[in-house]
């Protein structure tokens, strides 16, 4: 699945007012802060407004919406003026206008869904009639099934993790099925060895949710939940580990940290740099230091 940063969506979203991307990026004060495209018909981005005035018209696609910080200055006009408050969702429908009145700043992550790639993600990861879906509009809901992936799609789109937003896009169509699909155990060891050993293989490449789901010839969805079933991790965070692992070795020769983020699959050095140090307490420069320092007073007391 192909994948590009925030800089691109703007130049490849329809010109049209119908397209909430566009009627945001037109805004004198909205800002988009991070965020991604996930394939045809899907995007990630994090906005950031304050005063002011947002009306939708008839949207040409569904959007998901989370108030990350502040929102309790923000009243959707249309709606009897009811109000945000951090973690509020609301889902915007294909076609439902809406009109928004921002009096004090606040941050946000919408997910943008074409109806075909709505319906089409809903129907594999649940193996039923496309039709079958029922999504009603929504406005300052308390949902954590759909906040907990919302946020965790926001903190993709802001690494440019693939991985981790395809494995938060999957939870949120699990979520959007009423009567939620048992699994009662996890992927076969032998499953459990190809998935490692074809991520060892390819750490130095981006990893998609549908290559790791393909070698257990399940769902994307499906995979994640039997994967963290077996692992207690989900595969985004599995594979970071991964990548951290190796990154650790390799801090200890003499290769450029830029090379070493390249040979552990990150983005760029400071994409390494910050997932390094979220994981490790340390920078890779500093664990650096002290990991050669620890081999030369070893190698001094000999």
């Amino acid at each position: 699945m192909s994948h590009r940063p925030m800089s691109h969506i703007a130049t490849s979203r329809p010109s049209t007012p119908d397209t909430i991307y566009d009627v945001l990026r037109r805004s004198p004060v909205a800002r988009a802060l991070a965020g991604m495209e996930l394939g045809e018909g899907c995007a990630v981005a994090v906005w950031e407004n304050t005063r002011d005035r947002v009306c939708y018209r008839a949207p040409a696609h569904t959007t998901f919406s989370l108030y990350l910080e502040g929102g309790t200055g923000t009243r959707r006009v249309d709606a009897g003026g009811i109000t945000g408050y951090p973690g509020a969702i609301c889902v915007m429908p294909e076609g439902c206008g809406s009109d928004w009145e921002i009096n004090a700043p606040f941050r946000f992550v919408h997910l943008y869904l074409s109806e075909a790639r709505l319906r089409s993600g809903f129907a594999r990861t649940h193996d039923c009639d496309a039709r079958s879906l029922d999504l009603p509009e929504a406005t300052f809901v308390r949902n954590p099934d759909l906040a907990i992936p919302l946020a965790r799609l926001a903190a993709a789109g802001a690494d440019g993790d693939v991985l981790h937003a395809e494995t938060a896009l999957a939870e949120l169509f699990g979520a959007l099925r009423k009567k939620p699909v048992t699994i009662r155990a996890g992927l076969a060891p032998h499953i459990l060895r190809r998935v490692d050993d074809w991520i060892d293989a390819h750490l130095d490449q981006a990893i998609t949710l549908d290559d790791l789901a393909a070698l257990a010839d399940l769902s994307g969805y499906h995979f994640h939940r039997m994967f963290h079933l077996s692992r207690g991790l989900a595969p985004h965070a599995w594979v970071t580990q991964k990548r951290i692992a190796r990154a650790r070795i390799l801090l200890r020769t003499d290769q450029p940290i830029a090379a070493i983020a390249a040979a552990c699959g990150f983005s760029s050095q400071s994409h390494l740099t910050r997932v390094f140090q979220r994981h490790v307490g340390k920078t890779p420069a500093v664990y650096r230091g002290a990991a050669i320092g620890s081999v030369q007073r070893h190698r001094a007391c000999r």
